[in-house]
């Protein structure tokens, strides 16, 4: 399973899709984008992002209905509701997480020692993030990049939505209340014409070099 588009082109390519054909994403192509979706950076590779996959068109069109009425959630064949585990910062979650490391070689008893002394202190000091729900959003966010460009390199479009009512799609799909909705992500094969691209301010207003505001030079 390999993909048909270089990295590079993927992600100068990727448009968010509007709206999408009705034709399918295979089977073995949608299992390898959501597992090279998780290969996300977390952390503490504490990995707080869960994710509903809907391909139901009831279940489409009961989440269009918390979402505006956009058509992209009941066009596209298969819509991600994205989600942050605020419960990731728990004990259960920081033991499992160690014996994933464990298995695979990644994790030693002294490392084990220190993730489980240093993973309480973050979360009660939290010194760069205001809310663990910033922080679970940080992080699911990252994977839902990761997915973008992912199913970009297949061929397959995508549009990131925040036009939703958490409330509702908490409610509409039984999420816990520990779990914020941090974004919608459509899948499928865009209907083009795209939208068509916006460009991208340049380098120099972006990026500053040792201090904020300073001029960048190469």
């Amino acid at each position: 399973m390999q993909p048909s588009i270089n990295v590079k082109t993927a992600i100068e390519s990727r448009r968010a899709a509007r709206s999408f054909r009705p034709d399918l994403i295979p089977p073995e192509i949608l299992k390898e984008i959501l597992r090279l979706g998780v290969r996300s950076p977390s952390g503490y590779n504490l990995q707080p992002w869960r994710f509903i996959i809907l391909q139901d068109q009831t279940s489409k069109e009961k989440l269009k209905a918390c979402a505006f009425d956009q058509r992209q959630v009941v066009e596209a064949p298969i819509v991600l509701i994205c989600c942050g585990d605020r419960r990731a910062a728990q004990p259960e979650n920081i033991e499992a997480v160690i014996e994933l490391g464990k298995a695979v070689g990644g994790v030693n008893d002294t490392l084990a020692d220190y993730i489980r002394g240093a993973i309480p202190q973050l979360f009660e000091s939290h010194p760069s993030f205001e809310s663990l729900e910033a922080w679970t959003n940080r992080h699911t966010m990252l994977a839902v990049a990761h997915l973008m460009i992912a199913a970009k390199s297949f061929g397959v479009d995508s549009c990131p939505m925040e036009g939703f009512v958490s409330a509702k799609v908490k409610e509409a799909f039984n999420i816990p209340e520990e779990v914020d909705v941090c974004c919608l992500l459509p899948l499928g094969y865009a209907q083009e014409p795209f939208k068509k691209y916006g460009g991208r301010f340049n380098l120099d207003r972006v990026y500053y070099s040792e201090s904020y505001g300073e001029s960048l030079r190469f």
